[in-house]
């Protein structure tokens, strides 16, 4: 399924689109403290987290009106232990000048429906703080903040805090079904 907002098409990724999100995400990695990588992943190293996020949980990217990947969302797992199988990570990533768009609540609003379907019943994100336009965009998603770890990483010869958020997804029924 394919979602258009605004003249930009909203699909599934393939590892065909790793280059174009390994460069979305790289200023993210070199510029900022928001992603606490040191060091850009590949556009090899975004394929297999593609092909990771596709099989188990959703990576979407958008496409401006020229076919060409502006920004992109993804799940992946919360942690490993059985208990969490239905919660996810979930992270939204777009290029320069696309921030306060709606496009990465586009992005959100589909992923989060494809999580929900597959039987996820909780999303979580992590905020490095100061991030005036992520906390506003999980609140506007519905997301609620659960806590925050303070100077919990160290980039760019600083501390920072993170702070976490969820928000539930689905019907909340007992038991839960297995996540398909």
């Amino acid at each position: 399924m394919s979602t258009i907002v605004h003249m930009t098409l909203i699909r599934a990724a393939t590892t065909r689109d790793a280059e174009a999100c390994a460069a979305i995400y790289a200023p993210y990695v070199t510029d900022t403290a928001i992603s606490f990588e040191s060091e850009p992943p590949t556009a090899a190293d975004m394929a297999g987290r593609i092909a990771a996020s596709v099989e188990r949980f959703a990576w979407l990217v958008a496409e401006d009106g020229d076919g060409r990947v502006v920004g992109y969302a993804y799940g992946a797992p919360f942690q490993a232990r059985p208990a969490y199988r239905w919660s996810c990570l979930v992270s939204v990533y777009l290029e320069p000048g696309r921030r306060r768009t709606g496009l990465g609540r586009a992005l959100y609003a589909e992923l989060l429906e494809r999580l929900a379907a597959r039987g996820y019943r909780v999303a979580v994100a992590g905020i490095t703080l100061p991030n005036e336009a992520s906390e506003g965009l999980h609140r506007a998603m519905g997301f609620e903040p659960v806590g925050t770890y303070r100077r919990i990483g160290w980039k760019f010869d600083a501390w920072h805090d993170v702070a976490y958020c969820q928000r539930t997804l689905g019907a909340v029924g007992d038991p839960p079904v297995e996540v398909a």
